[in-house]
């Protein structure tokens, strides 16, 4: 009953290749032909969202034209096949970022990953779950570590669980060039340390940061070490076992794959001692009308009906994207970042944020045009049919740290052209003009 679906990459060479063929490769992404305001679209807000190869959306139609079933429920053929789809998804899932099947759970994105990890803790704070849940249980004093740049998805769950723990939440700061102060994080980080959350690659400047140094300071403390690898997982190889992170997330809509599906990555000795977060049907083993007994991980958070789809069109991303090659693509979007600088520092009034020297980054730049609020930089680029992110990027303290509320934020990914980066900073070259506040 299935239909075979091709997601290699229409560029996909025998072998690796240095450099990307990007006019091949943006014939599959057909959103990418569009005008916008008369004007060819450059699409420059990949870290908010990015576009999807017809691999990925051909994928997903196959999937609810030929196999839509229920899985892991039904014992007709249809919902077999449906599962093992699901299940081979996952696999493809957890081998691209360096993990095995069972050390993977299905989520709605980033978001809902890291919401699950600090509710479980949570509860075995409370005392739920089996006896080896005890290792998770935070005490008033106790001490969660997150930094100063990160997105509110890794900062206000934990703000929530120090609230119902009675722990501490502390942060390490960033330096003004935007990389981490690893003397303070060694300071930060000590005996009542019991979490150290943090992110791979900045969503506002663009910096990958020291996972190997913050992984070995809580080591040191035994705290756990969780990852936010939304920004890295399109653009960097990962490998998040090598990493040694004990638990780590990402979002499918910034890898090239669907919305409402994503991610946590989980060493399985750990997943396993968490009580659960949701419950209902699909995690369970046994259930009396007083008691229930639960599936070990991954399946344990995952009650109810799942994101088959979007789970099965993730599988197609992290193919198409394994047939380009990460490296090629972080080699390229690199490229797109340093052009981006080149252009940006030249232009009078324009402050980019996270302008580090000798630091290793994605192609991403968040800058403030000097006398011109960001919304209004962003819809006069829009007008010339170029999409950028305008806003706090859900970031609103790393923002308040550099004196400012809103920036406007491009980012490239492997589709972008270096023809689109310097229509993008010819067009910024004439915002404060057409504002009026040019010197």
């Amino acid at each position: 009953m299935s239909s075979a679906t091709d997601t290699s990459p229409s560029a996909a060479p025998a072998s690796a290749a240095p450099a990307l063929d990007v006019a091949r490769l943006r014939a599959d992404f057909p959103i990418l032909g569009e005008h916008v305001n008369g004007r060819p679209l450059v699409y420059l807000d990949s870290a908010a969202t990015s576009q999807k190869p017809r691999q990925v959306l051909q994928a997903e139609y196959d999937f609810l034209t030929h196999a839509n079933a229920a899985v892991h429920r039904g014992a007709h053929t249809l919902a077999a096949e449906a599962t093992d789809l699901f299940e081979d998804a996952r696999e493809a899932v957890a081998s691209f970022v360096g993990a095995r099947a069972e050390e993977l759970v299905w989520t709605s994105g980033a978001t809902m990953g890291l919401n699950l990890l600090a509710y479980a803790i949570g509860n075995a704070t409370a005392g739920r779950g089996a006896p080896a849940s005890a290792r998770f249980a935070l005490q008033p004093g106790d001490e969660i570590v997150t930094t100063a740049i990160e997105h509110h998805a890794n900062l206000i769950p934990w703000q929530e669980l120090a609230a119902r723990t009675g722990a501490v939440l502390r942060h390490i700061p960033a330096h003004d060039d935007g990389t981490l102060d690893l003397d303070a994080a060694a300071s930060l980080i000590g005996a009542r340390t019991r979490v150290v959350a943090f992110t791979h690659v900045s969503n506002v400047l663009g910096i990958v940061n020291p996972v190997t140094e913050l992984v070995a300071l809580a080591r040191e403390v035994g705290a756990l070490t969780v990852l936010d690898a939304c920004q890295s997982a399109p653009h960097l190889p990962l490998d998040l076992q090598g990493l040694g992170v004990d638990f780590a997330v990402f979002s499918g809509h910034k890898m090239l794959g669907p919305y409402g599906v994503g991610g946590l990555y989980g060493r399985s000795e750990l997943l396993d001692a968490l009580p659960p977060f949701l419950t209902g049907g699909s995690m369970i083993t046994t259930v009396t009308l007083d008691h229930a007994e639960y599936l070990p991980a991954p399946q344990r958070f995952e009650a109810g009906t799942q994101p088959v789809g979007p789970a099965i069109g993730l599988a197609a991303a992290v193919r198409y994207l394994d047939g380009v090659g990460l490296d090629a693509i972080h080699a390229h979007e690199k490229a797109l970042a340093a052009r981006m600088r080149d252009g940006l520092v030249g232009i009078p009034g324009i402050r980019l944020l996270g302008d580090a020297e000798g630091v290793e980054r994605v192609g991403l730049w968040s800058f403030d045009v000097d006398g011109v609020h960001a919304h209004d930089a962003g819809q006069f680029l829009d007008d010339r049919g170029i999409a950028v992110r305008v806003g706090h990027h859900c970031a609103a303290p790393l923002h308040r740290r550099y004196g400012m509320t809103a920036s406007v934020r491009a980012s490239a990914s492997l589709y972008n052209t270096v023809d689109e980066i310097d229509a993008f900073v010819d067009a910024v070259r004439g915002i404060r003009g057409y504002f009026g506040v040019e010197s």
